[in-house]
């Protein structure tokens, strides 16, 4: 059975009323038939939920599915794409650690990082997504615990190539964690190339239409099992309700992610030839440096494009305001079209020259292209960018 039909036939148990569409079981906390179960609960002899921060049957079901979509063993859901990142580093660094990373990372996930792991006596090196086998490796030391980061990377699309850091943390025994939330489990599966710790946003394109918060890190039973311990006594639990939410989208995730990188190839094909941009990335377009590893470990290119604007950010004002169809939003993974200046937003925080390494620059425009009808968004971003001169 393919991993599409796994994903809509994985549900929690029916119940004795015979539903089709899989319950919702929206409670705080379970019952005991005796004080012998609870107390048989409690110390682990039987298996059992307890309390929805521990456990929930509508949170196991969308568990239960990243798991098959990842090809991994066990999950934790989160109730956030953060609290799974900082889940996993919590789970598994400690004093003295030392984490390797890629330099291109989400700005909440730098500052985690390089404000607060930092705090706790976990040091850091950061390393180019594209940088060489033997520069990686150099960035290793004997007190290093994991490697980190995410690919295609947000805001720039930069691609690190998956199989050779796999070799590396299998050479040096080390976790290999990867965020996985651009891609998704359609388009990449890391497992494959050797990762034993995949995390996602569920906020994004799991949901689909931007309507709730989530997160979910899978992985070998082993390394879940500190995940799960450390998120049972810090509480950042997924609701049921946002499991059930997101539980029911991952049933469309296939068909939708068809769409969204159909358009966005689209897209950004037509954005090289507009005047007034400088520069587009988009992992599959001809011009991408890193098209061919992209092609290597994605089975399409996604639904991300980055481009930049000629005029800085006071073009970028009047370039937004001009757009009829895109959301201005610094959300993605929607339906809907959105875009944002990830300068001024979501890598706000970050340093102005760490920015420009990581090719951010004023008018910079993130765009998670969304499900509309392709020639509309053509027409709508092209005369946006033509009327902000």
């Amino acid at each position: 059975m393919k991993k599409q039909t796994k994903v809509i036939k994985i549900q929690s148990e029916r119940t004795h009323n015979r539903e089709n569409s899989t319950p919702l079981y929206l409670t705080s906390s379970f019952c005991y038939e005796d004080a012998a179960q609870g107390k048989d609960l409690f110390d682990g002899t039987l298996e059992g939920n307890i309390y929805s921060r521990f456990s929930n049957p509508t949170v196991q079901e969308f568990v239960d599915k990243i798991c098959v979509l990842e090809e991994l063993e066990d999950g934790v859901a989160t109730g956030t794409g953060m609290a799974a990142v900082f889940a996993c580093f919590g789970a598994h660094l400690s004093a003295g650690d030392h984490l390797v990373s890629s330099k291109a990372l989400f700005g909440s996930s730098h500052q985690i990082i390089t404000q607060i792991l930092v705090k706790w006596g976990i040091s850091y090196t950061y390393v180019d997504a594209s940088a060489p086998e033997s520069e990686w490796e150099a960035a290793i030391q004997e007190n290093t615990k994991m490697i980190y980061l995410e690919t295609p990377s947000n805001p720039g699309l930069e691609i690190v190539d998956l199989e050779m850091i796999g070799r590396l943390a299998k050479k040096h025994d080390l976790i290999y964690c990867i965020d996985n939330c651009f891609a998704t489990p359609v388009l990449q599966v890391p497992s494959q190339f050797g990762a034993n710790l995949v995390l996602h946003s569920a906020t994004k394109f799991m949901d689909g239409q931007g309507r709730v918060l989530g997160g979910v890190v899978v992985g070998t039973k082993e390394l879940i099992e500190k995940v799960r311990f450390f998120t049972r006594q810090t509480g950042p639990a997924l609701s049921p309700f946002n499991a059930w939410v997101l539980s029911k989208s991952l049933e469309t995730l296939h068909l939708r992610m068809e769409r969204h990188c159909s358009n966005a190839l689209a897209l950004a094909t037509a954005l090289e030839k507009v005047e007034g941009v400088k520069q587009v990335n988009y992992p599959f377009l001809d011009s991408f440096k890193q098209k061919d590893l992209a092609k290597k470990q994605m089975s399409a290119g996604g639904a991300l494009v980055t481009f930049e604007l000629e005029g800085g950010f006071e073009r970028v004002v009047r370039f937004t305001k001009l757009l009829t169809i895109p959301s201005l939003t610094s959300n993605l993974g929607d339906s809907r079209t959105t875009i944002t200046n990830p300068f001024t937003t979501t890598h706000s925080k970050v340093p102005t020259e760490d920015k420009y390494g990581l090719g951010i620059y004023e008018g910079s425009m993130r765009v998670s292209v969304g499900l509309e009808d392709i020639d509309d968004l053509i027409q709508d971003f092209t005369q946006a960018i033509l009327g902000s001169k």
